[in-house]
């Protein structure tokens, strides 16, 4: 099973950002998770938040603000961190080292994903990417587009638990073509059994206890998404597959 950075080591780094994934790698992590949206001129952006009140203390709307302007925005302070700044997918690549595992979710709430997913598939074919990256999203639209327009990147169903469980399972065989990611509370033995059975991977979010891991582990999970990899690598006692 592989340790992905959730955010990047995102309990000592401000999330999302640069800092934050080079401390994966330090922290000994297999991969990196992210979520990444259009800015209001064109760059993909790793971002969660939609407006930046949360990490900024600012109301700027991402998608509604232009790069030379939201690198301006401290999101490292408010957290209680250093400084940092909101970086662009290129600049997270261009960190991390070649072969890195990058878990890249499409943060679109909307019906109209203003050219997120033909962006985000054109980067990852035009770079050579495929090996490396997992595209997810809770937008099944967004899956849709990305099996339409770039079939050979890998996708994964990102499983929202307060959601009905059948509407998800309905989008499945259109948007999970490689994996499922369910929160750990919905990780029963059964559920694993049958993800499995139907050839999913397994990534689930967001784990910080070691023995939840192992649990997760021994239920066949591919992968677990922390906020801290090198505690969970540490007491967890974890395995590659």
């Amino acid at each position: 099973m592989k340790i992905l950075a959730h955010r990047g080591a995102s309990a000592d780094f401000p999330e999302n950002t640069l800092e934050a994934f080079e401390g994966a790698v330090a922290q000994g992590a297999d991969g990196v998770e992210l979520d990444v949206m259009r800015c209001a001129s064109g760059e993909l952006v790793v971002c969660h938040d939609e407006q930046l009140q949360r990490l900024a203390g600012l109301e700027w709307w991402v998608q509604a603000t232009p790069y030379w302007k939201l690198k301006k925005a401290d999101v490292g302070s408010p957290l209680g961190f250093a400084p940092a700044y909101v970086p662009r997918l290129e600049e997270v690549f261009e960190l991390l080292p070649e072969g890195m595992l990058v878990n890249v979710e499409l943060k679109c709430a909307t019906v109209d994903d203003l050219g997120l997913t033909e962006a985000v598939g054109r980067y990852v074919e035009e770079q050579g990417l495929h090996e490396r990256v997992l595209v997810s999203s809770f937008n099944p639209l967004c899956l849709i587009r990305l099996a339409a327009g770039f079939p050979e990147i890998r996708r994964g169903q990102l499983i929202d638990p307060d959601k009905s469980w059948l509407m998800q399972a309905l989008w499945s065989p259109f948007t999970a073509r490689d994996s499922v990611h369910p929160h750990f509370s919905a990780c029963t033995p059964e559920r694993m059994e049958a993800w499995r059975a139907k050839g999913f991977e397994i990534a689930v979010w967001t784990v910080d206890d070691g023995d939840e891991a192992r649990r997760l582990e021994e239920l066949g999970a591919a992968y677990v998404i922390t906020n801290r990899p090198a505690e969970l690598r540490q007491s967890g006692g974890l395995g590659h597959r």
